[in-house]
């Protein structure tokens, strides 16, 4: 397992009963492609947490890392066993 991976690991889950399977925020239906979207149109951090409340700042952590290792070919978090 790699450093990069353990970043995310614990906080971005695929589960395909949830957002049809889409890297989501734990705990949460806050897709990994919905933070970074809102971070790209606006980076302020005070406003992506009054959008989404339930978000810490180890979440968006995650999610960046998350990206990351996709760009970098790094695996991605498995989807949950039933």
């Amino acid at each position: 397992m790699t450093r990069l991976q353990t970043k995310y690991q614990d906080r971005i889950v695929k589960d395909p009963e949830i957002m049809v399977g889409k890297p989501v925020v734990k705990g949460t239906r806050i897709p990994v492609e919905l933070v970074l979207q809102h971070l790209e149109e606006n980076p302020d951090l005070e406003d992506l947490f009054a959008a989404f409340p339930r978000l810490t700042m180890e979440d968006v952590k995650a999610c960046l890392a998350y990206a990351r290792a996709v760009v970098t070919g790094a695996r991605r978090p498995r989807a949950r066993a039933k």
